[in-house]
């Protein structure tokens, strides 16, 4: 049974990693994700806000104004809610590097091109086999139409590949006008790989108190059909590779997402979840299971699925947009 894959140029064993989590946090988690079979670790995020806090107007803004109305300082990031400043990410990375003997990928999450993009070579140079770009913008500002904000990403891309050797993969929301479009042009930026989708922690708002409240929900299998939707339309389009990322809990929607053209599986809340053993639980459940409906390769398998076998996309669509309506009954 063949289950390698190829991710950011690199041939794994398989195609399953933790995604970019907590679960890279403590040196002995990530060795036994490694004794269950992790094909890679994903670090979790370095943010802008960290590098280039006292810059930012977030930051500016609850020093100056945080006071002013009392409900107003849970709205903004506490400096000293972040687990690892920029140096410990990087002694961290580096202690990571050498505790395992698979890739490690960096992560880093920001908005704007500046210095604090060096923080990516510096990655590089602590040994980080890939980096992960995560992007992750919510535009407040009524007078930013979303082509800006495409431009700029676009930008920071073609920046932080201009100055390193490794892979960077861009982690996406599904939230962008023509998302299509934008990946094509990611693509066409340099990007290695591409993944989808970056998960949202809403928040909450205590009416009584007054306050933000912030709470952690894991993902659900319910939420994989977007993530299938976007793979499906992108497979054998774009000549980055793509990951998975939220939804996948089981071999089945493993199945699922390499159908519909993953090269990658990133899992976090069913390992949160399971602990770091259901990785090799899954692995094995996907093996049987090719075995059970003959399929001798992930490679074979990756995209029959995928819009590119479909004659004419654009009415298939159509097509199924029109079926649920009309097909749905009331109970």
């Amino acid at each position: 049974m063949d289950l390698t894959t190829t991710y950011l140029g690199r041939t794994l064993p398989h195609p399953f990693m933790p995604g970019a989590s907590p679960l890279a946090d403590e040196i002995d988690t990530v060795r036994r994700l490694e004794d269950a079979g992790a094909a890679a670790i994903v670090l979790r995020s370095l943010f802008e806000e960290q590098i280039t806090r006292e810059q930012m107007a977030a930051v500016f803004q609850q020093e100056v104004h945080g006071e002013s109305f009392a409900e107003a300082m849970s709205f903004f990031p506490n400096p000293d809610a972040f687990v690892l400043g920029p140096e410990e990410y990087l002694r961290h990375l580096s202690r990571v590097k050498e505790s395992v003997g698979i890739p490690v990928f960096a992560s880093l999450n920001g908005t704007t091109a500046g210095g604090w993009l060096d923080y990516a070579r510096q990655m590089e140079q602590a040994g980080a086999d890939a980096l992960e770009l995560n992007v992750f913008h919510i535009p407040t500002e009524l007078e930013i139409p979303g082509a800006t904000l495409e431009h700029e990403t676009l930008a920071m891309v073609r920046e932080v590949k201009k100055g390193l050797r490794i892979p960077v993969a861009v982690k996406l929301s599904p939230f962008f006008t023509a998302f299509a479009h934008f990946a094509r042009e990611l693509d066409l930026a340099g990007a290695d790989g591409l993944v989808l989708f970056n998960r949202f922690y809403e928040p909450d708002i205590n009416v009584v108190d007054l306050e933000v409240r912030r709470e952690l929900h894991l993902s659900s299998p319910s939420e994989l059909s977007l993530r299938l939707r976007w793979l499906a339309i992108l497979s054998g389009r774009v000549k980055a590779s793509l990951a998975v990322t939220g939804g996948v809990h089981t071999a089945l929607d493993a199945v699922k997402s390499i159908m519909a053209g993953a090269h990658a599986v990133q899992m976090v809340s069913a390992l949160i979840q399971n602990g770091p053993g259901h990785l090799r639980q899954v692995m094995d459940d996907l093996a049987t299971w090719m075995e059970e409906n003959e399929w001798s390769s992930l490679s074979e398998m990756r995209g029959n699925m995928s819009l590119l076998r479909v004659p004419d996309p654009k009415m298939y669509e159509r097509a199924n947009y029109m079926w649920m309506l009309q097909g749905w009954e009331s109970p």
